[in-house]
């Protein structure tokens, strides 16, 4: 992470008593979902009823949802979400391995960012839900001289329910700025020509490593309601033409790869097929060698970790399955940091020269 502290100085025409001003420089700010503090019960509660209290993650009428979430929910489901954070957490650092690769990837970028431009960018990360706060890493650029903030949203689909809504809670701490800073965010980017390459890299370095050859390459996004998309979500569009343009950048074809979605959440219908069910079906039209990769996640988290690694291994093993590949996230592999460098670059145009 770039050092923020500046000698700040007073405007040379200005008053004696004028408060030093910290010397310019454009804040680059990544953000990711969020992790809880701990995975002790009271850590989860906090984080989860953060979570699942946003509007554009959970658009059910308060007047319904809230009763059943601090009643009902938040009162079992810390116990169980706290059982499986507790399976993947990081130990030795005091933190989930999301918190981990997040650092890592803003010090690599960070690291690009200096060598092209110097003392003239700050990058640093935030969290939508949890620690450190979108807020708080605002007041810090604000604080440190940054007149322009480029937001990044770590993902690659645009969605009401992940990028959306980190864009929602970036607007809301630049409106408690006296001096609020030029602000833009960047767009989807699951079609940049570099982010599929970083895709496809880590499918062939996977593959080179096996014996035999999986029977299919499963991409399993995160879900949502089907509603999202009826509503005009872009999500499930952006997700089956990433899944289209890896396919054609490996040179496979349709009976080498599919699109699937997890995580459903709740009694209405979710975008389809279910990851957990139609793993379950490949074991049994034969299929008994897969390896499942997560597009739509930027960094390795609880659903990754947890979820593909164990509920989703799990099912396909006990429908027949006999060989579960999980090909990790990309991480702060250098092709997504070179891809991830590149989209940030063209969204500088103008506000930077190279140093």
């Amino acid at each position: 992470m770039l050092d923020a502290t500046n000698t700040a100085i007073r405007p040379e025409h200005a008053p004696a008593d004028h408060p030093a001003i910290p010397k310019e420089k454009i804040g680059i700010l990544l953000a990711n979902l969020g992790t809880p503090d701990n995975y002790d019960y009271w850590s989860m509660r906090r984080y989860l009823n953060e979570f699942l209290s946003d509007r554009r993650v959970i658009d059910y009428s308060p007047w319904l949802w809230q009763p059943l979430l601090q009643l009902v929910i938040l009162t079992k489901r810390p116990f169980t979400s706290g059982a499986a954070y507790k399976s993947i957490w990081n130990e030795e650092q005091g933190e989930s391995p999301l918190m981990t690769i997040t650092k890592d990837q803003t010090a690599a970028i960070s690291k690009a960012m200096q060598e092209q431009y110097g003392d003239k960018v700050m990058v640093d990360f935030c969290m939508r839900y949890g620690n450190p706060s979108t807020k708080s890493k605002v007041r810090k650029m604000v604080e440190a001289g940054c007149r322009r903030i480029l937001f990044v949203p770590l993902y690659p689909q645009q969605a009401g329910a992940t990028s959306a809504t980190a864009n929602d809670e970036f607007f809301r701490a630049l409106m408690q700025e006296k001096w609020q800073p030029a602000a833009r965010t960047i767009p989807a980017y699951f079609d940049h020509p570099k982010y599929i390459d970083a895709l496809a890299q880590s499918v062939d370095r996977a593959y080179a490593q096996m014996e035999t050859k999986p029977d299919m390459l499963v991409c399993s996004y995160h879900g949502m309601p089907k509603r999202y998309l009826l509503e005009g979500d872009p999500y499930h569009c952006q997700c089956q033409k990433n899944t289209r343009l890896l396919k054609e950048r490996l040179g496979w074809d349709d009976s080498q790869i599919c699109t699937t979605f997890q995580s459903v959440f709740g009694s209405e219908e979710w975008l389809r097929p279910y990851t957990v069910e139609h793993v379950a079906h490949l074991a049994e039209e034969g299929k008994k060698n897969i390896a499942v990769i997560a597009p739509a996640f930027s960094a390795d988290c609880i659903e990754t970790l947890e979820e593909i690694n164990e509920e989703i291994k799990e099912s396909f093993e006990e429908a027949g399955g006999e060989k579960f590949t999980y090909i990790p996230c990309l991480n702060d592999e250098p092709a997504h940091i070179e891809a991830l460098c590149d989209v940030i670059n063209t969204e500088l145009e103008g506000w930077i020269e190279t140093a």
